[in-house]
């Protein structure tokens, strides 16, 4: 677990360190060459490694001959022990771009799935000594958890017609559902997922062409089934405008055709081209 540790300032430090380093200068003017030799040699090398300068938004992970002392989250200028080995770990957002993977969905089609992952480290000690290189733990983990998201979700609902969510038409539910299983994966390395999206999906190219040919003709069937529920709601009040107000009495057989004709028309892919019929209705 996590220790948080509040070093002493290091100005006061850096003071002691210009002083020795000015007595040891000082002894070497005046020949007491081997003392002050010295004391530029303890200057340098067991007073100078205790001074650590932090940036905002990162820490030092501190380690004294394998044992850990604990971790400096405050930002500034301190001194520790200059025995302690000092690992630098970020505690700023990172966003990783996940490559796009060639998966299979719930129904067995291979698709192209990329997602972009927002984390930082929330626990350093986990983050160290937990696991072997935290960065590249979180790329192999996060992978692993899309090939599973891939795996509980169709594509879309053309092969699996009573899915309520799929990956192309529910982003959130989808997305929601990818944060917490890489959240899960990543609770051992102490990192928290800030945000998980899914930013690349297709068909893989091999069926591309196939599943882009079943949508057009999805597509075109709905189309179809619009136009003639229109033309049959057309035809209907047609006939019986010339019903109410008797602009001519038609038959059963003259209906037939008459509503073959307008459907022919309204239906059709091209403009219908009209014929003048100088006789009578029969001919």
């Amino acid at each position: 677990m996590e220790k948080i540790v509040k070093p002493t300032s290091g100005w006061a430090m850096l003071l002691v360190f210009f002083l020795v380093l000015g007595a040891g200068i000082s002894l070497l003017v005046i020949r007491q060459i081997p003392l002050g030799i010295v004391l530029i040699m303890v200057d340098l090398f067991f007073i100078a490694p205790g001074f650590i300068a932090i940036e905002p938004n990162n820490s030092r992970v501190l380690n004294l001959f394998g044992t850990y002392i604990g971790t400096i989250r405050e930002s500034g200028f301190f001194y520790t022990n200059p025995f302690y080995s000092k690992k630098k770990v970020s505690l700023r957002a990172v966003t990783l771009d996940v490559p796009t993977l060639k998966v299979n969905d719930k129904q067995g089609n291979p698709i192209m799935i990329g997602a972009v992952v927002m984390y930082r480290v929330q626990d350093t000690f986990k983050s160290t000594f937990d696991v072997e290189n935290y960065p590249e733990f979180v790329k192999i983990q996060s992978e692993a958890a899309i090939r599973k998201l891939a795996g509980l979700y169709s594509y879309d609902n053309l092969e699996d017609e009573t899915a309520v969510a799929t990956l192309r038409t529910s982003s959130d539910e989808v997305n929601h559902q990818l944060a917490h299983e890489i959240s899960e994966r990543l609770q051992i390395a102490g990192i928290q997922v800030i945000e998980a999206r899914i930013n690349n999906l297709a068909y893989s190219t091999e069926i591309a062409g196939a599943m882009l040919q079943r949508q057009q003709a999805t597509a075109i069937v709905a189309a179809r089934a619009k136009i003639v529920e229109g033309a049959v709601g057309m035809v209907e009040m047609a006939l019986e405008q010339l019903s109410r107000k008797n602009i001519v009495d038609l038959d059963e057989e003259k209906k037939a055709a008459m509503v073959s004709n307008l459907l022919v028309v309204l239906c059709g892919d091209r403009n219908a081209q009209p014929i003048v019929n100088t006789g009578t209705l029969h001919h």
